[in-house]
């Protein structure tokens, strides 16, 4: 990867931390099916009044339903539940590994010795918090988030496939009134089909959720709960939309389509050392011996998977 590639992935991996805080401060004041719902109307509404849709098909619609409904709606359903924000970052990042799984067998991608290394490391130390269930991660949180991290990673292998395409087709588009390079053209379509992949995903999502939460919660509709909302709730929503969607995922999936899922995904194994750490220091959750455990072999998969694509570029050189 680029090293401007590798900073943003660093940087997308901060914003995912933080925001595990900002969804407990939300949820204070609003029921997780609707707090998603607000989530994805406001990353929606005003972009896809300005940005051309990407092709509607059933891999957009895998996207959305997979990134940001199963996702967040059962996040936001297990921190609803008692599961902290610090484990609640820790555990969903056995997406990383389903991607990178999925990756291989839907899109053909190699997977090397090293990384199958560093993924096993890795889920032994999603298994320790399994180990610890109960307190900071009930059960039924532990299943939700299980079913969150299942739904992310098809939607990560999706909006691959989405943004190639609709870069692809801007790239088309541009050659006829354009004489850039064609690097300059690549990266420019591929971050605007990032961006209105996101826009779009989220209205689709956003109508889904909103369904879902009429059913589920139809009492939290009252004007009464947006009137006593507190202001942190809607900071807090304020930067779950703009700051966590649509710079996160937008720089995200513009990072998926520039490189390959095995190269960007173990990064995301640092958002739970992010997501940890302001959890302990904003909402004062205690680290025990088992949680350093779990971080620590966690840590090491992400190590190993990234040593295999240092000896790769030193090979490669000779």
């Amino acid at each position: 990867m680029p090293p401007i590639h590798i900073a943003l992935a660093l940087l997308v991996a901060f914003i995912w931390g933080v925001n595990f805080t900002f969804i407990a401060w939300a949820l204070d004041s609003f029921p997780p099916l609707m707090l998603t719902a607000l989530r994805f109307f406001f990353t929606a509404v005003p972009l896809v009044f300005f940005l051309n849709p990407p092709k509607f098909n059933r891999t957009l619609f895998i996207y959305a339903i997979g990134t940001f409904v199963m996702q967040y709606s059962f996040v936001f359903t297990a921190m609803h539940l008692g599961a902290s924000a610090g484990l609640t970052a820790l555990l969903l990042q056995v997406q990383i590994f389903i991607t990178v799984l999925l990756a291989y067998a839907m899109l053909g991608e190699k997977v090397n010795r090293m990384q199958i290394i560093g993924m096993v490391v890795g889920v032994l130390g999603l298994g320790v918090i399994a180990l610890n269930l109960g307190g900071d991660m009930p059960l039924i949180g532990f299943i939700c988030i299980l079913i969150a991290a299942i739904g992310w990673s098809f939607g990560n292998i999706a909006s691959k496939q989405v943004s190639a395409q609709s870069a692809s087709k801007s790239i088309q588009q541009e050659s006829r009134l354009s004489t850039v390079l064609p690097t300059n053209k690549n990266n420019k379509a591929s971050a605007l089909s990032a961006l209105s992949l996101v826009a779009w995903g989220g209205l689709i999502a956003c109508v889904v959720l909103t369904l879902a939460s009429l059913i589920f919660e139809s009492a939290a509709w009252q004007l009464v709960t947006f009137t006593q909302a507190s202001i942190k709730s809607w900071l807090s929503l304020g930067f779950i939309v703009y700051v966590s969607t649509l710079i996160g995922f937008g720089l995200w999936s513009h990072l998926l389509a520039q490189n390959t899922a095995s190269k960007v995904m173990p990064f995301a194994l640092l958002v739970p050392v992010f997501g940890m750490a302001t959890s302990v220091l904003l909402t004062g959750e205690i680290i025990t011996w088992w949680k350093m455990l779990a971080m620590v072999l966690i840590i090491s998969g992400l190590v190993l998977a990234n040593v295999r694509i240092g000896l790769s570029r030193k090979i490669a050189r000779t």
